[in-house]
């Protein structure tokens, strides 16, 4: 950081306003209007407040719809400064006391709105868990799979409710959840603050068109949602694109099963996948591909493939 830098970060702070910014999006991801609302200020003050300190580095701002989110940075010249500026923040302040139970309550509604999301959509969850093994099984198998090997970035492509990134989250440095659902996105935020995972952020993405440099993470996962693909090879393709070298992709999906209800009432575009299959797509995606773990379980089978991106790149076929 240079010194130019660091007094621009200094000035991006320097006002009462800014630092309660910053230590409520050093706590959450929070757009304009819940900001607004948490400090009791108008829109136009806060947006103005809230672009200077993107521009110090000190936060980062990506949109979603319509909707734009703001969160501490996690990268760049600022980023050491803007943790330690919140580190530095008095904790028995009374604003700032005062704006962090505002904050939760606007977490209670999140929850509250993942659950209403969840009541009314049961029965369609509970009708396809019945066809397969318990989702407890699925995500000890793939604790299991990948063991306890160090993962600083994480990606779980479709991530849904974010459920990978609640399993995985406490073993990895930073974990990145994409979907192309706001309302699942806005149930995976809604569990990630249960569960206090810092580390963890959502975005609205394509699995196909994944808005990442290459070599980005050092593990991707795909959590049952390639049957959605129209071309999974693509978009194993995609994952090894980010994927840095030595890097893991793991595939948790259906081996082939004859449920036409699935494609027909909720929206499946495989019904499962073969091992030869799966070896294609991943070789000609440059993975190696290890032995897949069967969990046999009603009327589908669930699989965990998982393969390994080369230490130094090679070419793909």
């Amino acid at each position: 950081m240079t010194f130019d830098e660091y007094m621009g970060a200094l000035r991006g702070v320097a006002e009462p306003t800014r630092l309660r910014l910053l230590a409520l999006c050093a706590a959450a991801e929070l757009t304009v209007s819940e900001l607004t609302q948490i400090l009791g200020q108008s829109q136009p003050r806060v947006s103005r407040h809230l672009k200077l300190m993107v521009d110090a580095g000190l936060l980062e701002r990506f949109r979603e719809g319509t909707w734009a989110f703001y969160r501490l940075a996690h990268h760049g010249p600022a980023v050491a400064a803007a943790a330690s500026f919140v580190r530095m923040a008095p904790a028995d302040d009374a604003v700032l006391r005062r704006d962090g139970e505002r904050l939760a309550a606007i977490k209670d509604e999140r929850l509250a709105a993942a659950d209403a999301y969840f009541r009314q959509n049961a029965a369609r969850w509970d009708e396809i868990r019945r066809l397969r093994v318990d989702d407890r099984e699925i995500e000890r198998a793939v604790l299991d799979v990948l063991g306890d090997a160090p993962v600083d970035n994480l990606l779980d492509i479709g991530t849904g409710t974010g459920r990978m990134l609640s399993v995985l989250g406490p073993r990895v440095g930073a974990g990145l959840g994409i979907d192309r659902s706001r309302d699942m996105l806005a149930v995976a935020r809604a569990n990630l603050d249960r569960d206090h995972l810092a580390n963890c952020s959502v975005r609205l993405g394509d699995m196909s068109a994944i808005s990442a440099p290459p070599a980005s993470f050092d593990l991707v996962t795909l959590h049952l949602v390639l049957h959605y693909a129209d071309q999974p090879g693509q978009v194993i393709a995609e994952a090894a694109r980010v994927l840095a070298p030595g890097g893991r992709l793991l595939i948790v999906d259906f081996a082939p099963h004859a449920v036409e209800q699935l494609r027909d009432e909720h929206a499946h575009r495989r019904l499962g996948f073969s091992d030869s299959e799966m070896s294609s797509w991943c070789a000609a995606a440059g993975l190696d591909l290890g032995e897949p773990v069967a969990l046999p379980g009603g009327p589908i089978t669930v699989k965990l493939w998982l393969a390994r991106r080369a230490e130094t790149n090679r070419e793909i076929s």
